[in-house]
């Protein structure tokens, strides 16, 4: 999301920060180039007109002209006031309400709001553990009652037994009577759409919200829609209380337009926003994040998140210690390859890092393989537990065997034996080195290293791209998937 604005926003705050002073016609030109790069995002014009005033006011003050450096500070000024627009506080789902709370989702049709029913009902069961009760009211749409109850079955979450031939009304009070006798926490409805916004549709779902009080009413709207997304929410919000609005297919979206207006034009926050097909891809939309992606500052206090959320502590935690001990098979690699792709794969990873947004190019030249991924695990899952634990008993015939079994290859084997060897050495040099391990997994700094920064103190910037870490990104040498023409990157090397 947000990629071809972040690369316009990227290349025009670069020429700013490259100026040792700035005057007030260099602000004036970058703020024309920026109107531009957001208008052809997407973004409403008001909206646009908006921000490059609000921006303008500040950048030409006198903060920016005594900063140190003042182009550093127009970026400042530039995502404070991109969090502004997109609603400067996080806002999640409510629960604050006597049981069940009920939750109506709102849309027209193919916005996605059967599986955003889907993906929410499993979010607020595996993580708010709240008892969810979901109730599909399209009667028009053929199958679509029959799709949220197949859905519910892969989520895992209870949804109404379908009567064929009753009316959306009645099928409400039905679901507020079965969430209430079922002693559910939630009650998520999800309504009707139709290919474009009418009269019916929007009479019918006023009348629902009569009939079920919903204390959430969550508009889902496709990102790839653009402005029309905004238009969408002003005709919803007429006819309906809505809380809030979730975005859906915003990995497709390259613009953002929609993200940066619907909020500022309509007054709702963005809660949540679908980032895959998957019923896990659903997210919460924080504005201080995504405008940090949007002006190649990363996320990583949401890859850290995400990684609490998947990654397995206990399986983490078995791998650490036989790591100390200087034990590291081809299980625990397969695990770990396990955990990347559940993080969304190296790209996934990257993405969300700082600074990858001057090297975008780069990667996307390199051409990172995901699928590498999942060979690598069909290479270790074809081996005997044996050969699993012993890499070493892989002579020429078992290569073979290995091979025909995973459709793979012998070069490829070898390639994997010796990523885990360069890996398994690293490991064992890390764990001979005292601090070290105590600090990735739980413990304080090593003893050569200061528990935090002095004031105003910051690591050093890569040698190769400024605003990365000091070498690149530590640890990513010889991961499966990422290519060794990378510049940057330890160890790297052209082939």
């Amino acid at each position: 999301m947000f990629e071809t604005l972040s690369e316009r926003l990227g290349a025009i705050l670069d020429k700013l920060t490259r100026k040792g002073a700035l005057t007030e016609a260099d602000v004036s030109e970058a703020m024309r180039e920026v109107r531009r790069a957001l208008l052809e995002a997407d973004v409403a014009l008001d909206v646009v007109r908006d921000f490059i005033e609000r921006v303008r006011e500040k950048a030409v003050g006198q903060e920016v002209v005594r900063a140190i450096a003042p182009g550093q500070m127009v970026i400042k000024i530039v995502h404070d006031e991109l969090v502004r627009t997109l609603g400067r506080d996080a806002q999640g789902i409510d629960l604050a309400a006597t049981p069940p709370v009920v939750m109506m989702l709102v849309g027209l049709q193919g916005s996605g709001k059967t599986t955003t029913a889907a993906k929410l009902g499993k979010r607020l069961e595996s993580r708010d553990k709240q008892k969810v009760l979901m109730a599909s009211l399209d009667t028009r749409r053929p199958a679509a009652q029959e799709q949220l109850r197949v859905l519910g079955e892969q989520a895992g979450v209870a949804t109404l037994a379908i009567v064929a031939g009753e009316e959306p009304k009645a099928i409400t009070s039905r679901a507020l009577k079965a969430a209430r006798l079922g002693g559910y926490d939630v009650l998520l409805l999800d309504t009707a759409g139709r290919t474009h916004i009418d009269e019916e549709l929007m009479a019918e779902t006023a009348e629902i919200e009569k009939i079920s009080k919903p204390h959430e009413t969550l508009l889902v709207a496709d990102a790839l829609t653009g402005q029309d997304a905004v238009n969408l929410a002003k005709s919803f919000a007429s006819r309906v209380t809505l809380t809030g609005i979730v975005l859906t297919r915003v990995d497709g979206d390259g613009r953002g337009g929609a993200a940066l207006s619907m909020r500022a034009i309509t007054g709702k926050p963005i809660k949540l926003i679908g980032t895959g097909e998957k019923l896990d891809a659903l997210e919460d939309f924080h504005p201080d994040r995504i405008a940090g992606r949007i002006l190649g500052m990363g996320d990583v206090v949401g890859l850290v998140e995400k990684a609490i959320q998947t990654v397995e502590l206990d399986k983490a935690e078995a791998i650490a210690r036989k790591v100390k001990k200087g034990a590291f098979d081809l299980e625990d690699l397969s695990e770990q390859l396990k955990q990347m792709q559940k993080l969304g794969g190296m790209g996934g990873v990257l993405a969300m890092l700082p600074g990858i947004g001057k090297v975008k190019k780069q990667l996307d030249a390199a051409n990172i393989d995901e699928s590498i991924l999942k060979r690598q695990q069909a290479l270790i899952g074809s081996m005997t537990r044996a050969e699993r634990k012993n890499p070493k008993l892989l002579n020429a015939s078992r290569k073979k065997r290995v091979a025909s079994g995973s459709g793979t290859s012998v070069q490829e084997i070898n390639r994997l034996v010796k990523m885990h060897r360069q890996m398994a050495d690293m490991m064992k040099a890390m764990g001979k080195k005292r601090g070290i391990l105590s600090q990735m997994f739980g413990g304080g700094p090593p003893p050569e290293m200061p528990a935090e920064l002095p004031p105003g103190a910051s690591l050093p910037p890569s040698p190769n791209f400024p605003g990365l870490p000091p070498r690149g990104f530590p640890g990513l040498s010889g991961m499966p998937g990422l290519p060794r023409g990378l510049p940057g990157l330890p160890g790297s090397k052209k082939r």
